[in-house]
């Protein structure tokens, strides 16, 4: 059974982040980063080509992390598989030992390393919890009518246990159209979000009220930032996330401390941006306004750590 579920069905304030794979075969950055996440949270993902970069992928680095005593939860993209592809991955997945599977779209090829890739994109992420959830009732989706919805399938040998997780964006603007895909990804076997990354917390507040309504848990998206620049790049160019003027000021303010001393400056920017990220897990917590939260600290995983103390869990 996935302890991500029974943690979250205990009602425990429930803390995830993320690793992500290498580009090649040495795996050790990504274990000492995992290891160092151990015993500090409920459930590590492993993300699947993210951005569209090719890398080691999510099922392998879930099964390192099952090694390693961690909670994996495997990414699980539609834009590099068809349906084929999707489903002999997640048998494959449930086989090692993998329960918690986060379903997820995917960015476009052009936006990554391999743009000359085609993309496949045969299904959508709510379709894919769709077919996670007939594969949890022991059937695939074949058919043999070649119509696309989805069939009732043939029997597997042995079924999948999986807890289906996907994504939602809730500081999308307009919010109506996520609201939406929400509604459609519970409706589909979503029964854990974890979300973009949040700043405004009186926003994320007015759409757990509309969340509630239903039984799917949330953790909110806690996105680590290094600096000024990396704030005004997500405003710039990352729909859903909107970076506050005063979180700017404070990365800002944080880097003039430094004068021209470029090191000290990055330093003092990503110290400032630990501190901010634990006020927000400090202030989830405190007012109780999620399931939990999911930390991404991208290319910094060894940081989580010290935003959970300093958050005060």
């Amino acid at each position: 059974m996935s302890k991500l579920k029974q943690a979250l069905d205990t009602g425990e304030f429930v803390i995830t982040a993320e690793v992500g794979p290498p580009k090649g075969t040495d795996v050790s950055q990504m274990l000492h980063h995992a290891q160092g996440l151990k015993g500090k949270l409920q459930a590590v993902n492993v993300t699947d080509n993210q951005s569209s970069v090719m890398r080691l992928g999510s099922l392998a680095g879930c099964h390192l992390l099952l090694d390693e005593g961690l909670e994996p939860v495997f990414q699980l993209t539609c834009r590099d598989r068809n349906r084929l592809a999707l489903q002999s991955d997640l048998l494959s997945a449930h086989v090692l030992g993998i329960r918690n599977v986060l379903a997820l779209t995917g960015d476009h090829v052009l936006v990554g390393d391999h743009p000359q890739a085609k993309p496949v994109f045969d299904v959508e992420s709510a379709q894919l919890l769709q077919i996670i959830g007939r594969l949890n009732c022991g059937r695939d989706c074949s058919t043999k009518s070649g119509r696309d919805e989805l069939p009732d399938g043939t029997e597997l040998q042995g079924k999948t246990e999986f807890y289906p997780g996907a994504v939602v964006t809730p500081e999308a603007d307009p919010i109506e159209p996520q609201l939406m895909k929400f509604e459609k990804k519970i409706d589909a076997g979503a029964r854990f979000f974890q979300t973009q990354a949040i700043y405004d917390l009186d926003n994320f507040a007015e759409f757990m009220k509309f969340a509630r309504q239903f039984e799917a848990k949330i953790l909110a998206g806690i996105l680590l930032l290094r600096s000024a620049g990396m704030a005004n790049y997500l405003n710039k160019f990352v729909p859903g996330i909107n970076v506050p003027d005063n979180l700017i000021a404070e990365l800002r303010e944080a880097k003039d401390r430094a004068g021209d001393d470029k090191k000290l400056a990055a330093r003092n920017q990503l110290e400032a941006g630990i501190a901010i990220a634990a006020r927000q897990v400090r202030s989830i917590h405190e007012g109780q306004i999620c399931d939990g939260v999911h930390v991404m600290a991208i290319g910094l995983e060894d940081k989580v750590p010290q935003i959970i103390e300093q958050a005060g869990l």
